[in-house]
């Protein structure tokens, strides 16, 4: 399972953008053969699974990370809600401004900012639903899936990656709750390790 890195020390600490032609080993997802259609099909169910696969964990163990560098289950939630307002506001700026330049996530400062941790995970979700269904809003107001969006000065993507990324995310993610999810419940007693 990923391990979240500390993206807050600035832009040169950024790693870089998956490619437009990405394939990924884990999820067995091909970005070329991500149509639209099949993007929004599946970023559909991911607050079903997510919803599942988070509330399947005991109450207690939600907060619990089963390594001091892996995020926690109510982290990822907390993360993947943020992930799709992220997302519409990116696939937004693709659609109406030339080329804009994205802000990145900067995953562990919102978690320790935000409190990721301290939350309630069934909230979370809901709000994860209604910004599923925002993004999806986004895509059925775009038209041109070749708008370009850069981050570093030498990655540029289209808006239809923007599209793809946001799946992958989904996918990888509620994966990464059940196997934080897993690993908790086979530990004792819960503990909730200090923020990073």
């Amino acid at each position: 399972m990923p391990q979240p890195e500390d993206r807050s020390a600035g832009r040169s600490a950024l790693p870089p953008l998956a490619a437009e032609d990405h394939r990924c080993a884990d999820c067995e997802l091909s970005y070329p053969d991500i149509t639209v259609e099949r993007a929004v099909a599946s970023i559909r169910q991911i607050p079903t699974a997510a919803r599942v696969a988070a509330l399947a964990v005991p109450v207690l163990k939600r907060g619990e990370r089963p390594t001091p560098g892996t995020w926690s289950v109510t982290e990822y939630v907390c993360h993947l809600r943020d992930v799709y307002v992220t997302y519409t506001i990116r696939l937004h700026r693709a659609r109406t401004e030339d080329r804009p330049q994205l802000e990145p996530m900067l995953n562990d400062l919102r978690a320790r900012r935000f409190r990721y941790n301290e939350r309630d995970p069934s909230p979370v979700l809901d709000e994860l639903t209604v910004c599923v269904a925002g993004f999806c809003e986004e895509i059925a107001r775009t038209r041109d899936w070749d708008r370009l969006v850069t981050r570093l000065p030498d990655e540029q993507r289209t808006a239809l990656w923007l599209v793809r990324q946001a799946m992958h995310e989904g996918a990888h993610h509620v994966r990464d709750i059940r196997a934080v999810g897993e690993a908790v419940a086979a530990v004792g007693t819960p503990t909730h390790l200090p923020e990073p």
